[in-house]
């Protein structure tokens, strides 16, 4: 059984900073792609970031320079900090993992943990 489990998350204000972590299940973690993706109320689910096990790391454009993704291989886990918090970046925060072997997509998901930016 894959599990992901996240923590970290809560209310700061603007200008504030946060760090996620999303703990993975050991048969899982050096071989996947880890990311990390929000979902606010009444909107689609989009990606923040990503990061191969090689330890390449990819942004959406309304993060980058603020958020940063890393991943602790030995300790099974991907972290995401997040500096200068705005209001829009309030959302129920997921953790991903995905692995594409032919033909199948092994795609697994955290629980989520709610971040939330506000004065």
């Amino acid at each position: 059984q894959v599990q992901l489990v996240e923590s970290g998350g809560g209310a700061v204000q603007p200008g504030g900073s946060l760090r996620l972590s999303c703990a993975a299940s050991e048969s899982i973690f050096s071989t996947y792609t880890m990311g990390w993706y929000r979902q606010a109320p009444g909107k689609e689910r989009e990606l923040v970031a990503t990061i191969t096990n090689g330890g390449s790391a990819n942004y959406a454009g309304s993060v980058k320079g603020r958020f940063t993704i890393s991943r602790d291989n030995a300790k099974n886990t991907v972290y995401l900090q997040m500096n200068s918090l705005k209001p829009e970046d309030t959302a129920v925060y997921y953790c991903n993992a995905r692995k594409f072997s032919f033909p199948t997509l092994y795609d697994y998901w955290g629980q989520g943990t709610q971040v939330t930016v506000s004065s």
